[in-house]
């Protein structure tokens, strides 16, 4: 069980700048994301993409916003649980939250804070008869432990970095590893690209430029799969496990489940302080509606500054707050390691 001041679940620009303004009242944060990386839309769905209405830049990529973002939480140590999602979440008797993920991480926050986006990132999935018996045994859409994988035959399906990333770091402990896209051009970082031909060139993986169209196997555990070649006729790959790699779509997720005022799939909040209808559960970003509501990581920012003030009641319920500016507070440039 892990006790913290405070739960924030997703770590996309939003989540992140909340970090910063709760630091800066002394609150401790951890963070819970289903992605693999601190983020969100921003590094996962367009990290060169360029953003142009961030305040102070005419122009910054999405992961030059999450790496400028990241070095301002540097001082405050924020804890990140990566690949995991929110399944739970309980009021106690106390006024504290009990929070559960989907691997069996348990919290106990004073405050939690939803900045999810549009919810949770769920994979794709490709059409694919019988996939779902795989799924879960055999067919994977994220690379957990990496050690699952060792001496294992992989069949790795996309052309994006996912796909590319993990050919390059599961290659090394693999058995063998496949990489299938339906054309030689790839959605992924060239050096990446580059890497993986040379394996592919030295004969210490294969590429085969097609489209996965069957999976044989039984009890859910792949034996093989029927790959139906962009310029040639049907094969067959055996391979003991199948990792495809099709993009991220978002759903709402659990969190409909958590008992919140919903308001066609978004968490209805007073403008104030950015809570719930459920006192110290708070919803800031994309996830959040109210009457006016942008969609905008300025908007979210704005709400996270918000959200601070008023989780600070909850953290820190004998104290009273005193506004104070991070140019003056030599009180808030000590927090800030300012020298």
């Amino acid at each position: 069980m892990i006790e913290t001041d405070c739960l924030i679940i997703g770590a996309g620009p939003v989540g992140l700048f909340a970090v910063f303004e709760l630091g800066l009242l002394d609150i401790k944060c951890h963070l819970v994301d289903i992605l693999d990386k601190p983020g969100g839309q921003c590094s996962e769905l367009y990290p060169e993409k360029p953003i142009y209405d961030i305040p102070g830049f005419p122009e910054i990529s999405g992961q030059e916003l999450t790496d400028s973002l990241m070095k301002q939480v540097e001082p405050f140590n924020p804890v990140f649980h990566l690949q995991e999602q929110i399944d739970e979440v309980e009021k106690l008797a106390n006024g504290t939250v009990r929070v559960k993920t989907d691997i069996g991480t348990e919290f106990v926050c004073k405050v939690l804070v939803i900045a999810a986006g549009g919810g949770s990132f769920t994979p794709k999935r490709p059409p694919i008869p019988g996939i779902e018996e795989y799924e879960k045994k055999s067919v994977f859409y994220a690379v957990r432990q990496m050690e699952q994988y060792r001496d294992k035959n992989l069949v790795i399906v996309g052309g994006g970095d996912s796909a590319l990333d993990w050919c390059l770091a599961l290659q090394p402990i693999a058995k063998h590893v496949t990489l299938v896209h339906r054309r030689d051009k790839f959605r992924a970082a060239p050096h990446s690209v580059e890497k993986v031909m040379e394996l592919v060139k030295n004969g210490k993986m294969d590429f085969l430029m097609g489209t996965v169209k069957e999976l044989n196997g039984r009890d859910g555990m792949l034996s093989s799969v029927g790959i139906k070649l962009t310029e040639g006729d049907m094969i067959t790959v055996e391979t003991d496990n199948m990792l495809p790699f099709f993009g991220l779509t978002m759903k709402l997720g659990p969190i409909a489940d958590w008992g919140l005022n919903l308001n066609e799939n978004l968490i209805a909040v007073d403008t104030e302080k950015f809570e719930t209808d459920q006192e110290q559960i708070f919803a800031i970003g994309d996830i959040n509606t109210y009457p006016g509501k942008l969609k905008l990581i300025l908007s979210g920012f704005h709400e996270g500054a918000l959200m601070a003030q008023r989780a600070h009641h909850y953290i820190y319920p004998d104290q009273k707050l005193m506004f104070q500016y991070t140019t003056s507070s030599s009180k808030l440039q000590k927090r800030l390691g300012v020298k």
